[in-house]
């Protein structure tokens, strides 16, 4: 063990924010506008290019870019929506939020991605038509083969929406060898994106549908602001003068702030250092677990974003406190959907997809972030050495 100790609290990701970043945010509160105003676009426009997108639209948090995205998908009562047990709950929420059954198909235990052979069982053992939809996640920023997806969806008649949270600036390559960015809506019909903290980009609370469909991409607009519209082209009777607009269906508030965006287009700015940071830390991990067998990393690619860097050891729960107790906060990513009392409420049961629960037994997240420094790191490192070192009592 190293003689570095740790001031404060090392957790397992946290948000990186600059004098830049404040600057920003204190322009955006001496201007005119507070929300409604020109940074929205801003942000919208300097994402969609990051990512390589046609449009985006920003949202108040990832969740909400969920539900306004299964709307505008057309999710519904009586339709199906097949996603992956490990995610955050709102990865299904968002289709129980429309009225819509949500089912799951197990994961590749290698990766913890939704296991798309799984997918073909699931979508082969109904009639075509039974299932509508695909929700994949980019879990821990390892992107989803979306090439793949789309073959399957397009086979199955079912469209594409990748819950690209963990991922913005990750990228896969497909069958032609070109390298395809999460978000670019080159196989998604949407994909969404979370600016908590925690993640790449922070704003505090918010998030980004990005699509290359104009007429999702109209719909969103009216559903982030109420169901509301005011283009001339979209008016159902004539303009009646500066101030009118029409509710053309139920919509919902959920915008995303001038302030927020102020921050947002702040640390875009500097989202590719913070990604090759991630990536800087992730190799340093590979290097130090390969020579620990029992520290089991999930597999990684050159793509990967790594919003998150996940192990699998034996005594789970045993690392999780020891850990705690030498100031290294590390979390569980996730508990898997089918297994929440909610889920189980509509007839999950423990034991369907033992894959995912497997892997869940024995995975934990551990400290990943661009302002984690490398004594840190050796410390956390230092920390697993000593606890999977130690022998087990007879």
């Amino acid at each position: 063990m190293n003689a570095f100790q740790p001031t404060h609290p090392i957790a397992y990701g946290r948000q990186h924010i600059t004098a830049d970043d404040e600057q920003a945010v204190l322009s955006a509160l001496r201007s005119d506008y507070l929300t409604q105003g020109p940074l929205v676009a801003e942000f919208e426009e300097k994402f969609a290019a990051y990512v390589g997108a046609d449009y985006a639209v920003a949202v108040s948090n990832g969740t909400a870019a969920l539900h306004l995205a299964a709307l505008a998908l057309g999710v519904r009562s009586g339709q199906r929506v097949i996603t992956t047990p490990i995610t955050f709950a709102a990865s299904a929420n968002c289709v129980r939020y429309c009225g819509g059954e949500v089912h799951f198909a197990d994961i590749d235990p290698a990766t913890a991605l939704l296991d798309l052979m799984a997918v073909r069982r699931l979508l082969e053992s109904h009639p075509k038509g039974h299932f509508h939809g695909l929700i994949p996640v980019d879990f821990a920023g390892l992107p989803v083969n979306l090439e793949q997806a789309r073959q399957l969806c397009d086979e199955f008649g079912l469209w594409l929406l990748e819950d690209a949270a963990h991922a913005p600036g990750g990228s896969f390559v497909d069958s032609q060898g070109q390298p395809q960015h999460c978000g670019n809506g080159r196989f998604a019909d949407l994909s969404i994106f979370s600016f908590h903290p925690v993640k790449h980009i922070a704003t505090g609370e918010g998030g980004m549908i990005t699509t290359n469909r104009r007429d999702l991409y109209e719909h969103l607009l009216r559903l982030r602001t109420h169901g509301i519209t005011r283009d001339p082209a979209q008016l159902s009777r004539p303009n009646e003068g500066g101030w009118y607009m029409e509710m053309q269906e139920l919509g919902y508030n959920y915008r995303l702030p001038d302030m927020l965006c102020a921050l947002g287009i702040s640390q875009l700015q500097r989202a590719d250092e913070g990604l090759a940071r991630r990536r800087e830390l992730a190799a340093r991990y590979d290097a130090a677990f390969a020579e620990m067998p029992a520290v089991c990393p999930l597999a990684g690619a050159p793509g990967h974003a790594y919003h998150l860097y996940v192990i699998q050891v034996a005594d789970r729960r045993g690392l999780y406190d020891a850990l705690r107790e030498k100031q290294v906060f590390a979390q569980v990513h996730y508990i898997p959907v089918h297994r929440m009392p909610y889920y189980q409420g509509l007839g999950w049961l423990e034991g369907d997809f033992p894959k995912a629960e497997a892997y869940y037994a024995h995975c934990l997240s551990i400290p990943l972030f661009p302002s984690l420094t490398d004594e840190e790191q050796a410390y956390v490192i230092d920390c697993i050495r000593e606890f999977v070192s130690e022998p087990e009592l007879s």
